[in-house]
């Protein structure tokens, strides 16, 4: 008889291209950026929430971002993905999880995260209802990223019985 684990790790990978429609604004955790470029994404494309959302639901063992919530839906068109982060933080709980964290990395170069880290810690974990950290790395100018093409994060979740 195997004993079941009481705590499972969830980690996941998210990137997208940096949008050349003028109508679209940079959303990072939950916090817009209106003087930047916005991503490429059928929501709101924040890449950031998008990874917290894959962790969490990898860790739980209920698939992925696509899955919960597909590109083809065109009801999802424009969806702000802290509500996403939201439903997904639901469904875990649904399936008898509970999240205990979420760290989540972002590369790039710009805009500077520091000055609202806060609120987009603050809107992460009021939406996944536990704490959720993220960090900001730059790209030193290397590749795409260095470039500014595109934003990539990095997120794991725990989750406990």
């Amino acid at each position: 008889m195997t004993e079941e684990i009481p705590f499972r790790v969830g980690q996941s990978f998210d990137v997208h291209a940096r949008s050349d429609d003028p109508d679209r604004t940079l959303v990072l955790g939950g916090v817009a950026f209106p003087a930047e470029p916005g991503l490429v994404g059928h929501s709101d494309a924040d890449v950031v929430a998008h990874a917290c959302i894959d962790a969490l639901l990898g860790a739980a063992g209920l698939g992925d971002i696509g899955q919960m919530f597909p590109d083809t839906d065109p009801d999802l068109e424009g969806a702000d993905s802290i509500e996403l982060l939201r439903r997904a933080a639901t469904a875990v709980r649904a399936a008898g999880w509970r999240p205990g964290n979420i760290d989540c990395s972002v590369v790039l170069d710009r805009p500077k995260l520091v000055p609202v880290k806060a609120d987009m810690e603050q809107n992460l974990t009021n939406a996944a209802g536990a704490p959720v950290t993220v960090t900001g790395r730059r790209s030193e100018g290397v590749g795409a990223l260095g470039r500014g093409e595109g934003i990539v994060a990095w997120a794991v979740a725990l989750v406990a019985r």
